[in-house]
């Protein structure tokens, strides 16, 4: 992805306007009396997205006004509306002529290196490339936040697009370890009988696999700082086990580690940005497989917890991976406990791919989370842990099953199940996300998607400094 210019740079780069259609009559003013009567011969109304070059004296380019659309603010301004101009603009060095405020010049610059974002590892001829293009940094953006929170997005998207044969529990873990060595930490991977004896349910689900499954624990210790622990479900592909899926809902299932990719990017950030807590990083990593060892339904497996849990479904193994780690996580009490997984259809059929629904035992949390969301692009929407539900989780030979008879409110269920295993944590909140963009849009094309990862920064930042 591109990096932002120094502002040193910025008497060698060509202007760009942001306008509205207030707003336009005023920036045409202020131009060359031949610039203008370009603009309005070319009856330039500042449609939203709707880009226009400004010619030089000597035929060349001199600058350019980018529409934001009528009736529309620079409050109002998001980083998707700058993420088109790193395609669409020609080669050259850019710099903001218009003024922003320090949020929203932020989000312009991360909008804009998030729109260069390709995944061309398998392709034999790269796709086209942005322009060599780059945009001198806005005023009063906040550069190494930009920077940090594109490449965590960036790796997030990376691990999610990586086909299932190349990531498996393995690589995920060594993706993790290497990201906590990186930043000092220490972590363990359980794998084996350590792993069956501690974590019964993570290994159960992964026991159909030639891929042993693992479980990732990396701590970075800050002592007397608020504690955070965050929990990402990692499953490197979901078959549904033996209660196969059809083939045309396994086609997206090497994103079902996009709870882990997302927590691992949130990790990134906040040890980047140097945030002032001591975490916790959780990460259970299993394929989810069919073969002689595979567990089955009906089965009935004791938890970590010691709660045992009937098999209703094979397919409803993220919560059994989850509810192991929440368990381990739970039992140190921490400030704030958080886990993101890709765990419902139901929440997607609810929502839609772009929202991720939102679960909390604190409801304050889960509103503040989401205000911060819609302030950051980066939206959630909360859904209710409703207690009325809880008993069609009960089971006849076991003390839960894991998926309930009813054909409604299949994400709750899941956030209720999960809801068992957190006790004891005052303050937990549960992302149902889908990280995936199933339609292409500039800065975010078909793929990968690192969700709720600058929304849960901000409330961590906001909540603990």
């Amino acid at each position: 992805m591109q990096t932002l210019l120094s502002t040193d740079q910025a008497s060698s780069s060509l202007p760009l306007w942001l306008v509205n259609d207030a707003s336009l009559p005023t920036v045409l003013s202020s131009l060359p009396q031949a610039q203008a009567a370009w603009a309005r011969a070319q009856a330039y109304a500042a449609e939203r997205h709707k880009l226009l070059l400004l010619p030089g004296v000597e035929g060349g380019l001199a600058g350019a006004l980018w529409g934001i659309g009528s009736g529309r603010s620079l409050t109002e301004l998001s980083l998707w509306d700058a993420a088109p101009l790193s395609d669409r603009l020609p080669a050259g060095n850019y710099r903001l002529a218009t003024e922003l405020t320090a949020r929203i010049a932020t989000h312009f610059a991360l909008g804009w290196v998030l729109g260069s974002y390709r995944f061309s590892r398998y392709r034999g001829t790269p796709p086209k490339a942005a322009p060599a293009n780059a945009l001198v940094t806005p005023q009063g953006a906040d550069t190494q936040y930009v920077q940090a929170a594109a490449e965590a997005m960036g790796f997030a998207r990376d691990l999610i697009n990586t086909p299932a044969n190349a990531l498996g529990p393995e690589e995920l873990a060594e993706a993790a370890v290497a990201l906590t060595a990186r930043f000092g930490g220490d972590a363990v991977v359980h794998s084996g009988a350590a792993l069956a004896a501690g974590y019964p349910l993570i290994a159960a689900v992964g026991a159909g696999s030639a891929r042993a499954p693992r479980l990732i624990d990396s701590r970075f210790p800050r002592p007397g700082a608020p504690r955070v622990t965050l929990v990402g479900k990692g499953v490197c592909f979901d078959s549904g086990g033996l209660d196969l899926k059809p083939p045309a809902s396994m086609l997206l299932m090497k994103k079902d580690m996009g709870g882990a990719a997302c927590t691992l990017a949130l990790t990134r950030l906040l040890l980047e940005m140097q945030a002032p807590v001591e975490l916790r990083v959780l990460i259970p990593a299993v394929e989810n497989s069919v073969g002689s060892e595979a567990y089955r339904p009906g089965d009935v497996w004791r938890s970590r917890k010691g709660l045992t849990v009937e098999i209703g479904n094979t397919d409803a193994e993220g919560r059994l991976v989850l509810a192991d780690a929440l368990t381990d996580a739970d039992a140190e009490k921490p400030d704030l406990l958080v886990d993101m997984a890709t765990l419902t259809g139901a929440a997607r059929t609810a929502l839609g791919p772009d929202i991720p629904a939102v679960f909390s035992n604190d409801e304050s949390l889960a509103a503040e989370l989401t205000a911060i969301g819609k302030d950051e692009c980066d939206p959630v929407w909360p859904l209710p842990l409703w207690q009325g539900y809880d008993d069609e989780l009960s089971s006849r030979v076991a003390d839960i099953n894991n998926v309930s008879s009813s054909a409604f409110a299949g994400a709750i269920f899941g956030a209720l199940f999960l809801k068992r295993f957190v006790t004891a944590t005052p303050r937990w909140v549960h992302l149902d996300l889908y990280a995936w963009n199933s339609k292409d849009r500039p800065g975010r094309p078909v793929g990968a998607e690192a969700q709720c990862v600058r929304a849960l920064y901000q409330l961590i930042r906001r909540r603990f400094g």
